[in-house]
């Protein structure tokens, strides 16, 4: 397995593997760009197939990350952290606070936070033994409540301005009432924007791979449940997906009928062609490192100390930014991920 060759390598400027034999880690950080500062990004947990299936992932996602944080105009660089095991079954208090001495030993290069398949609880061990970590406390929600550090609830809130632009643009109309909505994973994020678009008067149809979530979503948002295949092909305004990337592909651009795809999952194509496909289908793309920037926003201001009406006023600036994009990609031709990453570019001084 070469990283020096690997199509998804990009210049990035460190890939580490950790390994662990008594907790039985095993694990890869990469650091792709910290032009703007030490690089953040979360640290994911999943079942990988192969090892190159966990290296593909991870450098797709600290390059997401280096652009993330461009886009929303953050000191921060871009990294990401996976750990290769099933978060249901293999997870144990040795193995995160061995992923914790694998991140302090890269001396604050890299700083992790929550992602798919770790959460709150995972970040608390892992402060045991690195301080180069985001979500381990409590702190003031964007309501002014106490919440702990889980920042997905700032995720939702910026796909949730982030559609809000996307439907103004492709829509023309402001109100999101009777807006339909296809929600892919309604897990933390995405039941959090399930809830803020039913708040707004938009129907909603859900899906998930853990049945609860589904319920969840049926019985306190009034949501209807529908397949894990049938979501792709509904008559609906906007697809969201919100589970893991990947999700536009060959297969499901064939029933593909929502004219906005806006969601809060990261690496939502498959290849980076098919935002062209997108466009030739008159489909509007919200680039997922644009829209799913709240969560990064909420770490940096857990760690800068920032009051929540300065949290929720960056959040916002998402809304702005994509409305940059989709004017930028309309008036000059380009996809919108071409415009997305030329102003991420732009923003790092390139």
């Amino acid at each position: 397995m070469s990283v020096f060759t690997h199509i998804d390598f990009d210049n990035h400027e460190l890939v580490v593997f950790g390994h662990d034999s008594a907790s039985g880690l095993r694990a890869i950080i990469a650091i792709h760009d910290s032009t703007l500062g030490p690089a953040l990004g979360g640290c994911r947990m999943w079942s990988y197939a192969t090892d190159e299936e966990a290296l593909r992932d991870v450098l797709r996602l600290s390059r997401g990350m280096t652009y993330k944080s461009a886009l929303a105009r953050l000191p921060l660089g871009g990294g990401k952290a996976v750990i290769i095991g099933d978060p249901r079954r293999d997870k144990s208090e040795a193995l995160f606070q061995a992923m914790g001495d694998f991140v302090d030993s890269l001396g604050g290069r890299y700083i992790t936070a929550a992602d798919s398949g770790t959460g709150v609880a995972e970040m608390r061990i892992m402060a045991q033994r690195t301080r180069h970590v985001a979500g381990a406390g409590q702190r003031e929600a964007l309501d002014g409540s106490l919440r702990d550090g889980d920042p997905s609830p700032s995720t939702a809130y910026g796909v949730f301005v982030g559609i809000r632009a996307a439907v103004r643009h492709h829509l023309g109309r402001d109100d999101l009432t009777g807006l339909r909505v296809a929600i892919q994973g309604v897990g933390q994020v995405g039941f959090n924007l399930a809830r803020l678009l039913k708040d707004a008067g938009a129907e909603l149809w859900v899906t998930d791979i853990v049945e609860a979530n589904v319920r969840r979503a049926v019985e306190q948002l009034g949501a209807r449940a529908v397949d894990q295949l049938e979501i792709f092909g509904l008559d609906v305004d906007v697809f969201a997906p919100c589970a893991l990337g990947a999700v536009i592909n060959r297969h499901t651009l064939e029933v593909l009928r929502a004219p906005i795809v806006a969601g809060a999952a990261n690496n939502q194509l498959a290849s980076p062609e098919l935002a062209e496909e997108l466009q030739r289908r008159g489909c509007l793309y919200a680039p997922d490192y644009a829209i799913n920037a709240g969560g990064i926003i909420d770490v940096f201001y857990e760690r800068s100390g920032g009051s929540p009406a300065e949290l929720k006023a960056h959040i916002e600036g998402i809304e702005a930014t994509l409305e940059e994009i989709f004017r930028r990609s309309a008036s000059e031709g380009a996809t919108t991920t071409a415009i997305a990453d030329r102003l991420a570019r732009e923003r790092l001084g390139r």
